[in-house]
This record gives C-alpha cells, structure tokens and sequence, in this order.
C-alpha cells in the first residue's frame, strides 16, 4: 500500500503567484511585495486603474458630471483601498509606485519561503495605515482626478 500511495500519492501543490495588478505570472524568489498603503498613494496606480476598459466608461460619466460615474470611481477605490493583505507585485509594473525597491524585493523573498505567509510592516486598509489628511487627499484624486488627461469629454 505504501508503494501505491508514493506512486499514487498527492504531492503536495506548488505555491504559485500572479502579479495582483497586471494578473501575469511571477517566477518563485521574483516580484516586490506592497502594502495596499503603498500602492494607493501612486497616480500613475489610479490614472491606469481609472482609465481600464472595464472602468473607462464610469470615468467618461464621472467627467461629464454623472453621479452613477462618480459614484462608481468611489466603488472602485473602496474596493482596492480596502485591501488587508499584502501585495505582490510584478517587475512590469514596480515602476508605478515611489517604493524602496529593494526593500520590496527582500519582502517578496520573504513571502515566497513563507508561502504567503509572510506580512511586511503597516499591513492593512489604507485607511488604518496612512495618515487622515494623506488617505483623503489620495481618495480626492482617485474618485474625482484620476485619469482625467485620457478622457476626452
């Protein structure tokens, strides 16, 4: 029974990771590791997030003054403000976010043996990690700025 269950066995599954923004495949030991507070406060974050073709038309009707527009943005926002977790981050898209790059790197290491386990500092919401005058000043310009240059109204 033994030799069946060696051949037959299940092994155990692989800890695999995909890039939470861009959803691309990162390789075991690679990617950087964020904390929400640390993507959420980066417009380029916000002007890509805003301006996406599932979220294109909410900005079109946010900037031609549509509450249902505005009022999505804010959905939106909420939605990834909110998350508890840390994120890990491809190498495509580090360069969106004003962050210590190699302390990152040294943080995704930390994950990968961990599994995922592993939670760098100010882990959390957004709201409970950042300032209040910073968490509403980024929150302003996510729901009512962001992506404005890409929009022709």
């Amino acid at each position: 029974m033994a030799l069946l269950d060696s051949l037959f066995g299940k092994k155990k599954k692989e800890f695999k990771a995909a890039c939470q923004i861009t959803k691309e495949p990162i390789e075991r030991n690679f990617g950087y590791l964020l904390t929400t507070a640390q993507v959420v406060t980066s417009k380029k974050y916000w002007d890509m997030i805003m301006t996406e073709p599932e979220t294109m038309s909410y900005t079109v009707s946010h900037f031609k003054n549509q509450a249902s527009g505005t009022q999505m943005r804010s959905m939106i926002f909420d939605k990834y403000a909110t998350i508890a977790k840390a994120w890990i981050i491809s190498d495509s898209i580090i360069s969106y976010f004003d962050v210590d790059k190699t302390t990152a790197r040294e943080n995704a290491k930390k994950w990968w043996a961990s599994e995922g386990a592993f939670a760098p500092e100010n882990i959390g919401p957004a709201m409970q990690t950042l300032e209040a005058t910073e968490f509403t000043q980024l929150k302003e310009y996510a729901i009512l700025e962001a992506g404005r240059s890409r929009v022709k109204v």
